[in-house]
Parts: C-alpha cells; sequence; structure tokens
C-alpha cells in the first residue's frame, strides 16, 4: 500500500496564475518592440520614397539642340549654347542653385555662374542665362512653359571631334549629362552631336 505524504512541490492555481500574468508581459513587451520597430522601417521607407519622387520629378532636360560656336573663326570651339527646361510633370527647379562641371579626357572643372554677364562678356571657366523663353516673371525658376537660353564659355577649347560632357545638376533631383562630340569641321556656329 502506498502512503501519502504531504507534497510542498506542488503547483498551485495562485503560482500559475503569477507565472501566466508573466509571459502576458514578456509577450506584450515583445510585440510592443517589434511594432515600434516595424512603424520606424516603414516610416523610413516612406521617406525614401517621397525623396526619389520629389528628385526625379525636378529634373531638367535640354530643349531643342546644343549648339558650339566659334566667333572668332579660329578653327576651335570656345562656347556652348542650350536651353534647359522643366521634364514633364516636373516641379520648378532654381537656376541660381545649379552648378555646372565641365569634363574632357584632359580636365574637369566646376564652371562658375555670372549673372552680370551677356554671352559676349563671359569670362573664361564661367555661365549665364541670358534669355527667358516663355513666362514673363522675374524669377530665377525653370518653371512650366518656360525655357532658359544657357550661354557657357568653355574653360578649354575644343577641337575637331573632340568629346565632352557638361553635367548640370540643380540642387535637388537628377543631374544632366550632356555628353556631345564637337564636328570634324569647326565653323562660327555648329550642331554638337
Amino acid at each position: 500500500m502506498r502512503k501519502f505524504a504531504k507534497n510542498d512541490e506542488a503547483f498551485t492555481g495562485l503560482e500559475a496564475a503569477i507565472v501566466l500574468i508573466a509571459f502576458v508581459v514578456v509577450a506584450a513587451v515583445f510585440s510592443y518592440v517589434m511594432l515600434g520597430a516595424g512603424f520606424f522601417t516603414s516610416q523610413k521607407s516612406q521617406e525614401v520614397v517621397h525623396t526619389s519622387v520629389e528628385q526625379a520629378s525636378a529634373s531638367i532636360e535640354v530643349r531643342g539642340d546644343v549648339y558650339g560656336y566659334d566667333k572668332a573663326k579660329t578653327g576651335e570651339i570656345v562656347g556652348l549654347q542650350f536651353n534647359l527646361a522643366l521634364t514633364a510633370g516636373g516641379s520648378p527647379v532654381d537656376i541660381n542653385k545649379t552648378v555646372m562641371t565641365y569634363a574632357t579626357a584632359d580636365t574637369v572643372q566646376v564652371l562658375t555662374r555670372d549673372l552680370t554677364k551677356d554671352a559676349d562678356t563671359l569670362a573664361v571657366g564661367e555661365w549665364t542665362v541670358i534669355k527667358k523663353v516663355g513666362n514673363n516673371d522675374t524669377d530665377n525658376l525653370v518653371e512650366r512653359g518656360e525655357q532658359f537660353v544657357i550661354n557657357v564659355k568653355l574653360p578649354q577649347t575644343l577641337k575637331a571631334n573632340e568629346h565632352f560632357n557638361l553635367e548640370v545638376k540643380p540642387a535637388a533631383g537628377a543631374a544632366l549629362g550632356l555628353k556631345r562630340t564637337a564636328p570634324p569641321q569647326i565653323d562660327a556656329a555648329n550642331l554638337l552631336y
């Protein structure tokens, strides 16, 4: 026959409730942390999407052709002229905050913007807006329906068949790279392809 002895190792209902509450509290804290991390991640993803849409929508493009000129008829291109406009659905771009970088096989140089000069008085390595086509407002924002005629005095002359890249980088948005080649015969005005 078995003898029943007093056993103090039994698991009472109160102890079970305490353990259950502890598990619930730990699970609640863990789920709160996981939800917080999920919300943080989704918020960062949303910011990335908004930033990329803003940058993509604020880009500019060249309207028409890019021309190189040699007014002195030295047989080398000394300057460029082209029109900048917004891409379809783009947001306005401040031309004052736009940076241009000129690069050839031999050199890379950031060009300086000079607001006070016209196309004939630009110094080497400078660029300016010589005309605004479209709206009659006086701001320096490239807006829908507007074109800015840009004139660049190259930091070094271009010889026949020489390649160059002119990068136009607005303050917000994608950079526009103009990769062109000088023609085999250089005239006073040249269409660059």
